[in-house]
């Protein structure tokens, strides 16, 4: 049978008394512990594990926007900095670079967003757009999205790189089919990053793309840890109900989604991972997987046998 469609506050909560009975006290302790961070492998910069998509950034209510303001504003305050969108994502380009304009803390944050073109006219009149639209002079990660034109794209953006205007390269793919021809892209090109799906549930990214990063010093940008941009519901329902095992106090975990995070940023290949994320409660529970402990191999396996023996 489906499962019902339950919200990530309602799993949440249903899994609270359970948190607070089950010794997870020491979970609540996990904002009083270092940050966690990774090196980027092309510069050895090091960037927080945990920031934000914003693929549902193309709003324009004033309490959406205010929403949307208040995450930007709290991410570098909890030790985030990684705020990835793209110009297929409606305004959001646009929502962001007025909100951070007006919030003043462009300097905290790690901007990377993607090129969507065939040929270099286009690349970089793309690029121009998302310099005005997200009022920066120069960003910190330009991806090709979806392999779009990557022979012609990725060349160009080296030359953004080398003139200031960029400060990283990356390639992007959401379509597991295209893993190989991105593996060959990383052998042959050797992008500073990549960005790709991965989570507990969709772990087909640590076949063989993670290790080949792992191997190449490539970056990896891990996006939709909780599943899927349109899954997200069916997959806290999963867990719906479902308390915490006893060991997730060894990580400090305290929700699920905590759970399933630090399961993305325990593969030692992901440099960060960008939940979706679009009101400040959600902030500050994601943030909470990015201090305290990372799952070893041994946890990590431990994590995957209890999702596969889920029902669903």
């Amino acid at each position: 049978m489906p499962l019902p469609r339950v919200s990530r506050r309602d799993a949440a909560l249903m899994s609270l008394s359970a948190a607070l009975t089950g010794g997870l006290g020491r979970a609540a302790r996990a904002a009083d512990l270092p940050l966690i961070t990774r090196a980027v492998p092309a510069s050895g910069e090091r960037l927080p594990v945990i920031g934000i998509g914003t693929n549902r950034y193309d709003v324009s209510s004033t309490a959406e926007i205010a929403d949307r303001r208040a995450v930007l504003a709290r991410l570098p305050q909890v030790g985030g900095s990684v705020v990835d969108t793209a110009p297929l994502y409606g305004r959001s380009e646009e929502v962001i670079g007025d909100l951070v304009s007006s919030l003043g803390n462009r300097d905290r944050l790690f901007i990377a967003t993607k090129v969507i073109a065939h040929d270099a006219v286009s690349g970089e009149a793309s690029l121009a757009h998302s310099l005005k639209v997200l009022r920066t002079a120069r960003l910190d990660l330009m991806q090709v999205h979806n392999l779009m034109g990557v022979e012609v794209m990725l060349p160009l953006l080296r030359e953004w790189k080398q003139a200031g205007r960029i400060r990283y390269t990356g390639i992007t793919t959401s379509n597991p089919g295209d893993h190989p021809r991105m593996m060959q892209y990383m052998r042959d090109l050797k992008p500073d990053f990549i960005q790709v799906d991965y989570s507990l549930g969709n772990r087909g990214a640590a076949d063989a793309v993670l290790p080949l990063a792992q191997q190449l010093g490539i970056g990896v940008v891990a996006n939709t840890p909780f599943g899927g941009r349109r899954n997200a519901a069916s997959v806290f329902a999963r867990v719906a109900g479902k308390p915490l095992p006893s060991w997730a106090a060894d990580i400090q975990v305290a929700s699920w989604s905590q759970f399933f995070l630090k399961y993305v940023v325990g593969h030692p290949a992901v440099t960060c991972v960008v939940p979706g994320t679009t009101t400040s409660a959600h902030l500050e529970d994601n943030a909470h997987a990015s201090r305290g402990t990372l799952p070893d191999a041994g946890l990590r396996r431990k994590m995957e046998q209890l999702w596969d023996g889920l029902p669903g």
